[in-house]
Parts: C-alpha cells; sequence; structure tokens
C-alpha cells in the first residue's frame, strides 16, 4: 500500500497572487490618504487668502491716490485765491481747511507754499502799509489794525510798523487842513468834534489828533468863531 506524505511548502499558494505594498513619498505606514474631493476643497482657502490680501493692497493705494488727488485739488484752490490777493499765513490755512484736506497735508501745502514765495507776510505787510498809510492816509494805529485783521505774524508786524515814519503828527495836521475845506459852514465846536472823529477813525493817536485839529482851525485865520448854517 503506497502513503503520500504532504509537502510543507513555507508560504502559503493563497498569498502568492498578492503583489508587495508600496508607499508614496512622504507617506507612512498608518496615514490616511485624503480623496481628490477632500484635496480639492482645502484649496480655495489658500485662494481666498491671496484674494484678500490683493484687495487690501488695491484698497491702500485707492486711498493714496485720493489723498493725492485732494491734496492737488487744495493746492489749485489756494493758488487760484493768491492769484486774487496777496494772503497771510494763517488765511492761507483757513482757505486749505475749507477744501477738506487734513491738517497734516495743509501745512505741508503752507511750508512748500512759503518756500515758492507764493505766501509772503513781510510782503504783505508792506503792500498794507502802503495802501493804508501812504494812500488812505491811516496812521499808526489804523494800519496796526489792518494787520491784525489780517492775521499777520505778530513779529512781522511789529518789525514793519516800526519801519514807519515818525511823522504822525504832520500827516494828521495835512489831512485836518484838508478837511477844514468841506467844514466853512460849520461853527468851530463842530468843527472841532467832527476833525477829531475823522481822524480818530483814521487810527491817529489822541495827542496827534489834537495838534492837528488845532493846527487846522488856527490856519483859517485865528479866532473863534460862531457860524450859521
Amino acid at each position: 500500500m503506497v502513503h503520500f506524505e504532504p509537502k510543507n511548502d513555507a508560504a502559503p499558494q493563497a498569498d502568492a497572487g498578492l503583489a508587495p505594498v508600496t508607499y508614496l513619498p512622504g507617506a507612512a505606514p498608518g496615514m490616511k490618504r485624503r480623496s481628490p474631493l477632500q484635496a480639492a476643497a482645502s484649496e480655495p482657502e489658500a485662494e481666498i487668502d491671496d484674494v484678500d490680501a490683493d484687495a487690501d493692497a488695491d484698497a491702500e493705494t485707492d486711498a493714496d491716490a485720493d489723498a493725492l488727488d485732494q491734496r492737488e485739488r487744495a493746492e489749485k484752490v489756494l493758488l487760484h485765491r493768491l492769484r486774487g490777493r496777496s494772503l497771510s499765513t494763517v488765511e492761507a490755512l483757513l482757505v486749505l481747511n475749507g477744501t477738506g484736506v487734513d491738517s497734516g497735508e495743509a501745512s505741508e501745502v503752507i511750508e512748500k507754499f512759503i518756500q515758492l514765495q507764493y505766501l509772503d507776510e513781510a510782503k504783505l505787510a508792506d503792500q498794507i502799509i502802503h495802501s493804508h498809510n501812504v494812500r488812505k492816509g491811516l496812521g499808526r494805529t489804523g494800519v496796526e489794525a489792518e494787520m491784525r485783521r489780517r492775521k499777520l505774524d505778530p513779529s512781522v508786524m511789529m518789525d514793519k510798523l516800526e519801519e514807519l515814519p515818525d511823522d504822525e503828527a504832520e500827516r494828521a495836521i495835512d489831512l485836518a487842513t484838508k478837511r477844514m475845506g468841506q467844514m466853512e459852514r460849520f461853527d468851530d465846536q463842530t468843527i472841532d468834534r467832527r476833525l477829531t472823529g475823522f481822524l480818530m477813525r483814521k487810527g491817529y493817536s489822541s495827542a496827534a489828533v489834537r495838534l492837528a485839529v488845532k493846527a487846522a482851525m488856527d490856519s483859517r485865520g485865528g479866532g473863534s468863531r460862531v457860524r450859521f448854517r
């Protein structure tokens, strides 16, 4: 009788058809593999961040452009005003504030215009002296009042007032004498009152006014007279 012994193979035949397991680079055993849908779902987050960053950069650029346009408009407004007449720095600043430009930009424009000599307070003070002292005959007080009204720098104003010739009394006498020609029909008391008021409004000192009124009345030939209208 023939006996057959089972053959002892080292590896089961059932495993003979399985291929060896390999891993992708960077992967390790036990790591879960993301599906294509999961990978695709995470990509828009990075794209959104990039879009937000671009939008912020564009907004900053637009804001800078708007600020530049506003400053240019403010400079044009100020230049237009300066073509009409000279301005003090305070007056110029008020013009700029009216354009809506911020205070920092306004200060920079003022400095720029001073450097370009578009704003010159010393020159403006000379113009006021010429128009009010020389042409209109205003005294020192009247000239100073106009400089203060125009908001000139106090140091510039004082320097220019010191340059005025010391001839206030002579100027007051000249004005009062000329004014007398319009008052011949009045009595002395009325003439005194009207001449005094006229010279005071011109900005002459009280001492200069008293001297001028007396000189003007004496120039008629002296003597107090009563006149009737």
